[in-house]
């Protein structure tokens, strides 16, 4: 099989950029519908409208649902069609990105994706998670191209709450670790191939970037500052990441994750927050060393993210529950299988046992 790379057509990341935007999708449309959550258009809406002045190209906002699912992606491809929009823009997050990602693709149109927050590495993929009306995952969907534009304004992204960028790193956190277990299984990534050495190259700069930058990072966004620093975990949670997990693959974190949102207690936790745990998870199943597993769960307590399943939300923790997260995890159609062993759902959940030991562990040797 052969190795394959793909990546968004452009990448923009800067201070300010959203002033471009509507200069930027004069190019690939005339009359674009932008969805954007009601809040986000109440804190940015007007500086889009000023971005499309003069540009030729009209706009009309429409309100997310809240939910990637089939209902609201099919709600939004016809709305495309009744007001003739021959472009799809997304502003806000991971969900947002995915829902105009696929209204995109039914329609066949060229999609922009305009991230307000750095919480997930949705935003250059061409995939789309699709979910229950409930919130509960149900399949990937994957998409024949990746967006044809990515713009992020880092003076919006650094406003933003800073809860929200650690979950990115979280989510980025998984990207070498899933990448490392697929190029020793040669299981084939979600670009459709093997994983080529760019691609590795990429994943092992987004966790390096998260351990030498992340911490600063998240200070200076509690500090109001956007440094250096916070541009480069921007860039290691979108691009890096984006990149990184697209065409070098995905493994246990992300199935983990898909495990746990058959648990109503974890539904209020970002998508990052909860890789971050499923990441730890596929440590303990990889039985990697115990500095590198020491490194991980000190890093996710530094910047903040969930180290137990407590910190995750779930108080009554049964053998019940946990095994209904290691079978949903273990799905067949899951990233699971790409782990380069046999998994079950008996040993994903003795491995999320111990994770969330090791990380009651830690916090109290971090608390003496």
């Amino acid at each position: 099989m052969a190795k394959i790379l793909i990546s968004p057509s452009k990448y923009i990341q800067g201070a300010g950029e959203l002033k471009n935007l509507g200069t930027y999708a004069a190019a690939y449309g005339k009359k674009a519908l932008i969805l954007i959550s009601s809040g986000g258009y109440k804190r940015i809406g007007d500086a889009i409208k000023e971005s499309f002045e003069s540009c030729g190209c009209s706009i009309q906002f429409d309100y997310f649902n809240g939910e990637c699912s089939k209902k609201e992606i099919n709600r939004l491809a016809e709305l495309m069609g009744s007001t003739g929009c021959d472009l799809m823009i997304g502003v806000g997050g991971g969900k947002i990105f995915d829902t105009a990602k696929a209204a995109a693709y039914y329609k066949k149109t060229p999609v922009l994706i305009c991230p307000t927050i750095a919480s997930t590495d949705a935003p250059c993929s061409a995939l789309s998670v699709i979910y229950t009306e409930e919130g509960v995952f149900e399949e990937y969907l994957f998409l024949p191209a990746n967006p044809n534009l990515v713009l992020l304004d880092t003076d919006i992204i650094a406003k933003s709450p800073v809860r929200l960028t650690v979950s990115g790193m979280g989510d980025a956190l998984a990207t070498y670790f899933e990448a490392r277990a697929c190029q020793r299984s040669q299981a084939t990534t979600c670009a459709g191939g093997k994983t080529t050495e760019a691609a590795m190259a990429l994943a092992k700069l987004c966790f390096d970037t998260l351990m030498g930058e992340g911490v600063k990072a998240k200070l200076a966004l509690e500090a109001g500052a956007c440094t250096e620093a916070v541009e480069k975990v921007i860039e290691a949670n979108t691009l890096l990441s984006g990149i990184g997990f697209e065409s070098a693959g995905l493994a246990g974190a992300h199935a983990i994750h898909n495990g746990l949102t058959v648990l109503e207690e974890c539904h209020h936790m970002y998508h990052g927050e909860k890789v971050a745990f499923g990441t730890i998870t596929q440590l303990v199943l990889e039985n990697v060393p115990s500095e590198e597993l020491e490194e991980v769960i000190d890093f996710c307590i530094n910047v903040g993210l969930p180290v137990t399943l407590k910190e995750l939300g779930v108080e009554d923790i049964t053998d019940e529950k946990i095994m209904a997260v290691a079978e949903l995890a273990c799905a067949e159609s899951d990233t699971l299988h790409n782990m380069p062993f046999e998994v079950t759902p008996k040993t994903v959940a003795a491995a999320l046992k111990a994770a969330d030991a090791y990380g009651h562990y830690f916090l109290g040797a971090e608390n003496k």
